[in-house]
C-alpha cells in the first residue's frame, strides 16, 4: 500500500470516527483520531497532517471555529464533516479555510475519491541550482530574466506553481491549497473566462464527463475566490489580478 504521510480525524460521534479513521487508514495515511475541537487543533499541530476531516457539530466549539484554527498554522487539505448537506453551513466552511465537505452516512468510495482528488494536485518544489564553486556570480542582467517553466507574472504578482509560492510586489502571499490552485487556474487562463464549473472541477483535478457540479459547489468557488481576493487586496471594482465576468466565472484583470 502506497503511504501518503498522516490525517487527523476530529470527530466526537464514535461511529463515525471509527469509519473515518478505517478508510484514512485503507488508503495509506496514519490515522491520528480526536473527540474534541481543543485535541483535535492541538493533534494537528503536534502531527502536521496531509488530511484533517473535522466534524461540523464538536462538544466544545464547532468545526468552522477549529477550521479557522488550523488555517492559522496548517496548509493540510481540510475536510468538513456534516450531518446533512446545508448550504450555509457548507458556504461557511469555505470561508473558514475547509477544502471540501462531506456528509455522513458516507460510502467510504466517495471520501477515498475526494482525497484522492486533492492528492492529484502538484506539489513540486525545485530547489534553487547552488553556485559552481570557483566561478564568478553571473553579472546583473541589463534586461529581466525570462520566468522559469511553471512560473507566471501579471500586474506584480508572481506564480510560482514548483514551489507553490505567490509573491505580490515581492512580498510572500500566503494562500490556502484551494485558493492557490485558483489564482494559477486564472493566471494560466489569462483573459479567457473560466466558468465557476471549470474551476470546480479544476481544484478537484476532474474532467467535465467525469464529474457533476452543484450549485453549492459553485457558490463555494464564489467563497474561495473572494477570500483570495482579500488575501491579494485585490480591488473587485478595479481588479489586478481577479476579475469577475458576472453571471459566468472569472479572469485575469486587464495588463497595467
Amino acid at each position: 500500500m502506497e503511504e501518503r504521510g498522516i490525517a487527523v480525524v476530529v470527530e466526537d460521534d464514535d461511529d463515525i470516527r471509527d469509519s473515518l479513521s478505517e478508510v484514512l487508514q485503507q488508503s495509506g495515511f496514519m490515522v491520528h483520531a480526536t473527540s474534541t475541537g481543543i485535541a483535535g487543533v492541538e493533534a494537528v499541530r503536534q502531527h502536521n497532517p496531509t488530511v484533517v476531516t473535522v466534524d461540523l457539530g464538536l462538544p466544545d466549539f464547532d468545526g468552522i471555529e477549529a477550521s479557522r484554527r488550523i488555517r492559522t498554522f496548517s496548509d493540510a487539505y481540510l475536510i468538513i464533516v456534516m450531518g446533512r448537506l446545508d448550504e450555509a453551513d457548507a458556504l461557511l466552511s469555505f470561508e473558514a479555510g475547509a477544502d471540501d465537505y462531506l456528509t455522513t452516512p458516507f460510502r467510504p468510495r466517495e471520501l477515498r475519491a475526494r482525497i484522492a482528488a486533492m492528492l492529484r494536485r502538484p506539489r513540486r518544489f525545485h530547489p534553487p541550482q547552488p553556485a559552481v564553486p570557483g566561478l564568478p556570480a553571473p553579472s546583473l542582467p541589463l534586461r529581466p530574466e525570462p520566468l522559469p517553466a511553471g512560473c507566471f507574472e501579471h500586474n506584480g504578482l508572481i506564480v510560482d506553481e514548483g514551489r507553490r509560492t505567490a509573491k505580490v510586489d515581492g512580498r510572500a502571499v500566503s494562500l490556502t491549497r484551494t485558493q492557490f490552485d485558483l489564482l494559477l487556474a486564472i493566471m494560466e487562463g489569462g483573459r479567457l473566462v473560466q466558468t465557476r464549473a471549470d474551476l470546480v472541477r479544476r481544484v478537484r483535478n476532474q474532467t467535465a464527463a467525469a464529474s457533476f457540479v452543484s450549485v453549492a459547489d459553485e457558490h463555494a468557488i464564489e467563497v474561495h475566490m473572494g477570500n483570495l481576493r482579500k488575501q491579494l487586496a485585490d480591488d473587485f471594482r478595479a481588479p489586478r489580478w481577479v476579475e469577475t465576468v458576472r453571471g459566468i466565472g472569472y479572469r485575469l484583470g486587464r495588463a497595467r
